[in-house]
């Protein structure tokens, strides 16, 4: 199996099938990604396919009804006793955690799709459920969207990737990571594992 391992950066899988066999083989998998990449529909169906259960980071650990964020101390004790698990798929970034999942995880997949494809996904997704809560997020909120969340995708990459990466490095060096970066890849990569997408 190849892997461009690199001591100043993540340890990235760069052969898309590599990393379907590493996704056939894990236990736990970890998907984070800016918002609207479709990292809650892969890792939806990586779960069903393989029979692993869902973690939603949004609905199980981060949010509260009425868009009220737990404290974050509750917050990691929710995130130990659900990656305390055997096996699962977890679906959410918040580095602050990383701590505690890289050290359970067998491999990382990184949706890290464009802006647009982010911006586009989360508008047909409010479109999608406007005014009612989706399945992976938590009871009491339901779909919104506004300009701090869309200057929050706008600016990910460029704000948010290095602390992404500076965490994985820190909390998971030796975590194998894919990243997938077109629609397309995720297609492959699900044909690849045998998923209907």
């Amino acid at each position: 199996m190849r892997e461009a391992s690199n001591p100043q950066g993540p340890n990235y899988v760069t052969d898309i099938t590599d990393a379907a066999n590493r996704i056939k083989a894990a236990d736990r998998i970890l998907v984070i990604g800016c918002s609207g990449g479709g990292k809650s529909t892969f890792s939806q169906i990586v779960a069903a396919h393989f029979d692993l259960q869902y973690i939603s980071v949004d609905r199980d650990i981060l949010w509260l009804p009425g868009w009220v964020q737990r404290d974050k101390e509750e917050q990691r004790t929710l995130t130990a006793a659900m990656t305390s698990a055997e096996r699962w798929v977890m679906d959410g970034t918040s580095p602050s955690t990383f701590d505690i999942r890289l050290p359970r995880t067998d491999i990382v997949v990184w949706v890290r799709m464009s802006r647009r494809v982010c911006l586009l996904g989360v508008t047909t997704r409010w479109l999608r459920w406007l005014g009612r809560t989706r399945p992976e997020m938590a009871p009491g909120c339901p779909e919104k969207l506004d300009w701090e969340f869309l200057r929050f995708i706008w600016t990910f990459e460029n704000r948010f990737s290095p602390r992404i990466v500076a965490a994985l490095v820190e909390d998971g060096p030796n975590v194998p990571v894919f990243q997938l970066k077109s629609r397309r890849q995720m297609g492959v990569l699900l044909d690849l594992i045998g998923a209907p997408a």
